[in-house]
């Protein structure tokens, strides 16, 4: 989030959704009170640093680290969060202090913290532990709003993949080597990745619906969801049907591999330098958007996914609960989780990162990959428009494309080697020889700036004068 929204909520003042604490030296002991009542409600925006009247009093600067590791740490610990749920810490410079900030998503389940049970009102964090009407009611919501908790208490272990399990710990340990899963067995790793509940209200438990989408055996994931199937379809030479398609009804681990085999089948890649390490623009852009498909989609709902390469673009379509409507801008505005849990076990695997990154990512990405802008249309059916440079066949036009497209990045490079010292407008526009003044703001420095390869020093007055442009690179 951009500083100048940040200000923007520090100014608001203390919420349903803001939390001030001073943590100047050290986490203040009821931060994860906080934290555990926005997850059990609607999530929000936690500051560390500030008054409680909002004035901002920054972390000392020796600390920082300290606290930063305190509070993952914490965080990953279920004697202290239960169920455990990783967030990340950004740190903030306002006012030349630094303050450190947390954006905490709702979540699908209920959480505990230090064994109590907290919930969110105007008048801040609320121990509803001994309440069973409030405790009851909680669950309730969390499972009435988040079809992923759905219980199906005659599902049984023995109907998950035994290889999917493994699968997952290893993907896990490679983003983590100590990662907790490596010493749980399947039903402990179930219970610890929320993919086996118990409905304090009617006492059912079991797998979840989450737990059978993830790990489940083709056979129950189609009698637990018939409808479900995510179709992936190429479509550029035979338009009115399809020139290839796979037709994809098994769990979502699978899906996400054969998504990206068809990516890979079907498009062009193409490398990029990225701090002194060649990427894959190609499976930046579409890990996030295959993961996009396949988590932050409502189950419940008969439509088919949708994933089509047409000649110049790729579309995606997936059933959505909506929480706002018509084209969303990835530089303002407010993710909101579709199924947590899916996302969170995506999470640590290392196939997504934090709420809110996989829009942000597209957009950097195919700003460079083809030079224009996706685009991305909340609805009831969510829509993703990625567009494509235009294919051909012809292997002349091919080899001067890429000779083309070499050159320009290469210029761009020399562009963000010759901006780690920040430099104005003018200097930059002389420095690769160019005189029209319109073409090197709309072709060149603004889609550098839109896909986060060159950052502001005046971020707050974007049209300042004084404005200079920086790269970040080291």
């Amino acid at each position: 989030m951009k500083t100048k929204q940040l200000i923007d909520l520090i100014n608001g003042g203390e919420s349903l959704t803001v939390e001030f604490k001073q943590s100047k030296n050290k986490l203040n002991r009821d931060v994860f009170d906080s934290v555990c009542a926005f997850l059990n409600r609607n999530g929000g925006h936690l500051f560390l640093g500030v008054n409680d009247d909002g004035t901002i009093i920054g972390i000392d600067r020796g600390e920082i680290d300290k606290l930063k590791k305190n509070f993952v740490t914490s965080m990953n610990n279920p004697l202290k969060i239960n169920p455990t749920f990783y967030l990340t810490v950004e740190e903030v410079e306002i006012e030349n202090k630094i303050i450190l900030y947390i954006f905490v998503p709702e979540s699908s389940q209920v959480h505990r913290c230090n064994g109590k049970i907290y919930d969110r009102n105007e008048d801040g964090d609320i121990d509803i532990t001994d309440n069973t009407n409030l405790v009851a009611s909680l669950y309730m919501r969390k499972q009435s709003t988040y079809t992923e908790n759905r219980i199906y208490p005659y599902a049984s272990i023995t109907d998950l993949r035994k290889d999917l399990f493994i699968k997952a710990r290893k993907l896990a340990s490679n983003q983590r080597p100590n990662h907790p899963w490596q010493h749980m067995d399947d039903m402990e790793l179930l219970r610890s990745a929320g993919l086996y509940l118990k409905d304090l209200q009617s006492g059912e438990e079991g797998i979840t619906l989450a737990g059978i989408l993830l790990l489940g055996k083709d056979e129950l994931i189609s009698s637990a969801l018939p409808h479900y199937k995510t179709d992936a379809i190429l479509r550029k030479e035979n338009v009115d049907r399809y020139d290839d398609r796979d037709d994809i009804r098994t769990n979502l681990i699978d899906s996400y591999e054969r998504l990206m085999q068809f990516v890979a089948k079907h498009l062009n890649d193409k490398f990029y330098l990225e701090r002194d390490q060649r990427i894959s623009l190609r499976d930046k852009i579409f890990r996030e958007v295959i993961s996009n498909i396949l988590i932050h989609r409502e189950f419940s709902n008969p439509y088919p996914a949708k994933f089509i390469i047409e000649k110049d673009r790729v579309y995606t379509e997936n059933s959505n609960k909506p929480h706002g409507n018509g084209i969303i801008d990835p530089e303002n505005f407010s993710p909101y989780p579709k199924n947590p849990t899916i996302a969170k076990f995506f999470k640590e695997i290392g196939w997504v990162e934090e709420l809110g990154s996989g829009v942000r990512n597209i957009y950097k990405y195919n700003m460079i990959y083809s030079g224009t802008e996706p685009i991305f249309i909340e609805e009831d059916v969510f829509k993703t428009i990625i567009p494509l440079y235009e294919q051909t066949t012809n292997q002349a036009t091919n080899q001067a494309s890429d000779q083309a497209t070499n050159q320009a990045d290469g210029e761009i490079e020399d562009l963000l080697e010759f901006c780690r010292i920040p430099r104005s407008r003018s200097e930059m526009q002389e420095f690769m020889g160019l005189s029209n003044r319109g073409y090197f703001r709309t072709k060149i420095l603004n889609p550098l700036i839109k896909g986060g390869l060159l950052k502001l020093t005046i971020p707050e007055k974007p049209t300042s004068p004084n404005q200079k442009y920086y790269s970040e690179r080291r």
